[in-house]
């Protein structure tokens, strides 16, 4: 068993298929096809039930997952620990968004990033906050910067506060909200609304706000992110509630206070065993010093 069958197979089983897999560790598919075979020999057991229509993985398959993947893990850090050992920060850093960021110019801090690790290999995924804090939580996120309301505390990771703002309406420019110096919650209750998904952590700051006074609203489209929102409010499909910070950058709207409306806080998460060199290198940059991993008692001689 060698690392090189173990990244086999973890690709396998997160891209679905051995064509796939292949095209993403860059080699032939029979070559990939032949090392997991000769490993499923080697183990005694079926990793994968591979049909004409999919490939997934076995029981068999399940248990050997998260172990290839730790030891995956664990060859990734040891290379960049003794990288940063010769001073130089290598390896990987992958860092989860919530599509809408105010508190973090997250393009400028990559570049800053970048320019003083060119060796690492960076990669962002997008999420809602809950699902990111999970990914966290399980090691496949080094962190992630999340948008949620007062009182959540993100649970099996370290995490801190970055910013909290209330919310403002967003209406097209002939709204007639749009000439308001202010507005509270009660006064949109007769609005059509563009929002997040029902359940997401975005949505729940609206909906709570407007529940604990006892009011609805229509919501009448649900969307994955503001690049959808902001057009369809530009075209007066609905009105929508968004982060005074996040708002003001939105061309072509216009965004008026709402009173009592609902407060949004912005937090970064990480993982809470120590950080790999790439990891901490990152989260410094957002003000955030780590401690380094502790070192391990010498063998008896």
């Amino acid at each position: 068993m060698d690392l090189q069958q173990m990244r086999y197979v973890v690709a396998v089983a997160e891209t679905g298929g051995f064509t796939r897999a292949a095209e993403r560790c860059h080699v032939v598919q029979s070559a990939l096809s032949h090392q997991v075979a000769r490993l499923e020999k080697e183990l005694g057991a079926r990793l994968f039930e591979r049909t004409s229509r999919r490939v997934r993985l076995t029981a068999a398959g399940e248990a050997f997952l998260p172990p290839a993947r730790r030891a995956l893990e664990a060859a990734e850090r040891a290379r960049s620990d003794v990288a940063a050992a010769t001073g130089e920060i290598r390896g990987a850093l992958t860092v989860g968004s919530i599509p809408a960021v105010a508190s973090v110019d997250l393009p400028a801090v990559l570049r800053e990033y970048r320019l003083r690790h060119p060796q690492v290999r960076i990669s962002l995924r997008a999420g809602s906050s809950e699902q990111l804090v999970a990914r966290v939580r399980d090691g496949h996120l080094d962190a992630a910067l999340l948008g949620v309301q007062p009182g959540f505390l993100p649970q099996g990771v370290h995490d801190r506060e970055l910013a909290r703002t209330r919310h403002v309406a967003v209406v097209a420019p002939e709204h007639p909200l749009a000439r308001c110096g202010e507005v509270d919650i009660r006064r949109l209750t007769g609005e059509v609304f563009v929002d997040f998904a029902d359940g997401s952590a975005a949505r729940a700051q609206s909906d709570r706000a407007f529940a604990a006074l006892g009011l609805r609203r229509e919501v009448a489209f649900e969307v994955s992110g503001v690049e959808l929102m902001a057009p369809m409010v530009r075209h007066g499909l609905g009105i929508a509630l968004l982060p005074a910070t996040f708002a003001a950058e939105l061309h072509g709207l216009r965004t008026v206070p709402v009173i009592d409306g609902p407060v949004r806080v912005e937090r970064l998460a990480w993982r809470r065993f120590p950080p790999s060199p790439a990891a901490s290198a990152f989260l410094a940059l957002l003000g955030v010093d780590t401690p380094p991993a502790p070192e391990t008692d010498p063998e008896p001689s």
